[in-house]
């Protein structure tokens, strides 16, 4: 099976997408299974918000926010850590994974550490393959195409 996977970056304006800025214009190669959404801040990102990223398709997930005690909105990095941390327990229970899911922190000065972390996340994925979710919706897709064959 060639597998591509789906990662969802939710990255901080401040910090982690301007980061992500500066390593396109350092041109600064990473891989381009990540697709980033702009968030206000991490703070912003809650549970629901991270399993519905699963649950729609994604095989992997971070979020991307400012250093911890440097974070725009005083405290959104920390209340998106505690976030991360509790889907992680939550995918862990449901058998997708808690470590298809991470927090990392960065400045927006920090490029090639973006680049870094994505490819770090790309990796990490495809050791573990494919999201539990997705290889069931192939399946049931599967199944429907055999019963609609018949």
């Amino acid at each position: 099976m060639n597998f591509n996977p789906k990662i969802v970056a939710f990255c901080c304006y401040y910090c982690a997408y301007s980061a992500a800025d500066l390593a396109g214009s350092l041109r600064l190669q990473y891989p381009p299974t990540v697709r980033m959404i702009e968030q206000p801040c991490s703070g912003k990102v809650d549970i629901r918000l991270l399993l519905e990223a699963f649950e729609d398709g994604a095989d992997g997930v971070y979020v991307a926010g400012c250093l911890e005690g440097d974070c725009h909105f005083l405290k959104g990095n920390i209340r998106a850590k505690k976030r991360v941390n509790a889907a992680k327990k939550i995918l862990d229970k449901i058998g997708i994974g808690g470590d298809r899911l991470e927090m990392f922190n960065l400045s927006g000065s920090m490029g090639p550490r973006f680049a870094e972390i994505a490819a770090e996340m790309t990796n990490r994925i495809l050791k573990l393959g494919p999201s539990p979710l997705r290889l069931a919706r192939q399946a049931q897709a599967e199944n429907r195409e055999e019963g609609a064959a018949k």
